[in-house]
């Protein structure tokens, strides 16, 4: 929480909280950490309460609408059955993206300026084969 404070600059604000609170300081740590206490049951307590509604055990990171769909919701199949269209496309977006990625390696290969006076020859790039469209397939 404060790891890009030094100690320094915690000391000062230390020392400004003892100016703005004075003797007060005290009370307004207890108060603090009692929040901050209730907080954490408040939070126990809901995740209790849900656990014994839906008869699973949950955590509090299960609470992440993805996670809870994918852990509670969802079985294997139909995760897979979801990411099986998405993988596809996925796979030839990628292979699209790697061939770009290797004609303008080429290029800034034949067009290096660092050595002058040595012609690099490269053959013509062929062109991709047609894919067949979403179109085509649905």
């Amino acid at each position: 929480m404060f790891e890009n404070l030094n100690w320094w600059e915690i000391g000062v604000l230390l020392l400004l909280a003892l100016l703005i609170f004075g003797d007060r300081l005290p009370n307004v740590i207890n108060d603090g950490l009692r929040m901050v206490r209730n907080l954490r049951n408040m939070a126990r307590n809901a995740t209790g309460d849900l656990s014994r509604e839906l008869g699973t055990d949950i955590q509090l990171e299960d609470l992440h609408p993805k996670a809870f769909i994918r852990k509670h919701l969802l079985s294997e199949d139909d995760e897979q059955a979801i990411r099986k269209p998405l993988q596809s496309m996925y796979d030839n977006l990628r292979s699209d993206v790697t061939g770009v990625h290797d004609e303008l390696k080429d290029v800034a290969k034949a067009a290096d300026l660092r050595t002058p006076g040595v012609a690099t020859s490269t053959p013509a790039p062929t062109p991709p084969a047609p894919r067949p469209s979403y179109d085509d397939a649905t």
